[in-house]
């Protein structure tokens, strides 16, 4: 049809040539002569311009803030991903003054490698020299994958972001696009570094729990954490997601997403979500740090390992690991093996906890392992672990009732189970049948647990039937739940919009991807 079109187009163009020529050149009127003229088609309008699309995602700034103090900020140049472009600004390795890092729109900060705040105060000071404050909504990216920060002692961390404005560590691969659900290992992570007393000492001669009692931060060098002041204050971190962390640093040592080294109770840490750390997502060495609204999702390793004589409250904690079942230890290792009744003797207060356990084949054998003399108490816990054991307790020093600064056997209360066909196991001169006996003198508690929970971790119609323990009764740093879990039920929020998904764990549409970076 198109080529006929043309073809008839042709003939008539023809036609209308042949009239014209045979009046001749003269014999054509000019409109002045009253002759009839055909006039000339209409133009078409002219279109209307199509508009520019608008740039999508972020545009980077023009330059680095200017920051007080005499520590500044490298231009690095620009750095792109699928949420844009930003400014990247790298981070000088040492602030050795107090600095503040604001959230500006088209910046983004990275380590180069180990950023210190501060050089190490030693053990027996009481001063605080610098504290490094972070905005809320900034993001800090690891450049390499030997990149994490240290805060030492005598000096403090201030990152306090919001629900909404999350502060967002993580490294290099998550802002260019290449991370994925199953990445980790991308960086170190953060360090914070007390004076609280702990175990385990470097020098062979010094006192358990003195100021000199102190240790290096495995992995580093000339990262001195312990001390004799309880209080001490390493800051506060609040609202931050911490991804992608636990580079090696050498041989059998790695950095966990968050490291609390010597840490003491003036210290603030709560609402923190430790996403895909390759080994631990929190480690505690010493000290007595207290945190509440943790979020774990997908370690490699141990969600939370607590060693060398910690002895801390710890209240709300989501723990899932990695869909698939083929990554992730224990929920909990608890330890300080080598020393077991050296003083002081790690003791914890654990309540409110949901733990996803889902790989059946954990190198410890279960969800959670106690060992090394560890005094515990939980309360109001749910373990999901239908493939594995719930429960190990190894040696004989975790059992005894008698003992320096001792405290006797583990205790449970209002404890709810999902294991395997042997939900208790024993080692080292401790039996499975000890090991039930201790979980079942406790109070409300179950190893028969059917999970009614919703969206992973929210409670059910079953879990809204356990009768709580009131946690306030060990701390008053608790509160008084009428639950048991992390999760109350549908209308408890605490884990949204601050958080961020993954196919791990989904915390709703108010909370964004790990795979992407914050772009507001």
């Amino acid at each position: 049809m198109a080529a006929f079109a043309r073809v008839r187009m042709v003939m008539l163009s023809g036609v209308a040539c042949s009239i014209l020529a045979a009046c001749g050149a003269d014999g054509v009127a000019s409109p002045g002569e009253g002759v009839i003229v055909i006039p000339a088609p209409t133009p078409a309008p002219t279109p209307t311009p199509t508009p520019t699309p608008t740039p999508t995602g972020v545009t980077p700034a023009a330059n680095c803030p200017t920051i007080a103090g005499p520590d500044q900020l490298a231009n690095l140049g620009t750095i792109t991903g699928p949420g844009g472009e930003w400014r990247n600004c790298g981070f000088p390795t040492r602030f050795t003054a107090s600095t503040a890092i604001p959230k500006v729109t088209g910046v983004i900060y990275s380590l180069p490698g180990r950023v210190d705040v501060g050089t190490d105060q030693g053990a027996t000071t009481t001063n605080t020299v610098a504290t490094l404050t972070i905005d809320p909504g900034v993001t800090i990216f690891g450049a390499t994958g030997v990149s994490f920060l240290v805060v030492n002692r005598g000096n403090r961390i201030d990152a306090v972001g919001t629900p909404t404005q999350p502060i967002v560590f993580t490294g290099r691969g998550n802002v260019v696009g290449s991370a994925t659900d199953q990445t980790s290992q991308l960086w170190g992570g953060v360090v914070l570094l007390g004076r609280a007393p702990i175990t385990d000492c470097l020098a062979p001669a010094a006192t358990p729990g003195t100021a000199a009692c102190e240790r290096d931060t495995e992995g580093t060098s000339n990262a001195l954490y312990g001390g004799a002041q309880p209080a001490d204050n390493s800051g506060r971190m609040s609202y931050v997601q911490i991804r992608y962390s636990g580079f090696i640093l050498s041989s059998d040592k790695e950095l966990q997403g968050l490291t609390p080294s010597g840490t003491g109770s003036g210290t603030q840490l709560d609402h923190i979500q430790i996403h895909n750390s390759s080994d631990d997502g929190i480690e505690v060495f010493g000290g007595r740090v207290n945190m509440k609204h943790l979020v774990i999702t997908g370690a490699e390793d141990d969600g939370l390992d607590t060693d060398v004589g910690y002895q801390g409250n710890v209240q709300y904690v989501i723990g899932v690991q990695r869909a698939g079942g083929a990554v992730g230890d224990s929920m909990m290792e608890i330890d300080s093996d080598g020393n077991e009744d050296t003083t002081p003797r790690q003791r914890v207060n654990l309540s409110n906890f949901t733990y996803i356990q889902r790989n059946n084949a954990a190198g410890n054998g279960a969800a959670i392992r106690i060992r090394g003399g560890a005094d515990y108490t939980f309360a109001n816990g749910l373990i999901v672990a239908p493939g594995i054991s719930c429960l190990r307790i190894d040696s004989a020093t975790t059992t005894q009732t008698t003992g320096p600064d001792e405290q006797g056997p583990p205790k449970f209360f209002s404890m709810s189970l999902q294991c395997n066909a042997t939900p208790f196991r024993g080692s080292n001169g401790v039996t499975a049948a000890q090991v039930q006996a201790i979980f079942e003198g406790g109070t409300n508690n179950r190893s028969n647990y059917l999970p009614s929970l919703t969206n992973l971790f929210v409670n059910g119609a079953t879990e809204t039937g356990f009768t709580p323990f009131d946690a306030k009764t060990l701390n008053a740093f608790f509160d008084t739940t009428a639950y048991v879990g992390a999760v109350r039920d549908a209308n408890d929020t605490w884990y949204q919009s601050w958080t961020c998904n993954s196919a791990t764990a989904d915390f709703g549409t108010s909370s964004g991807s790990c795979t992407a970076i914050p772009t507001t």
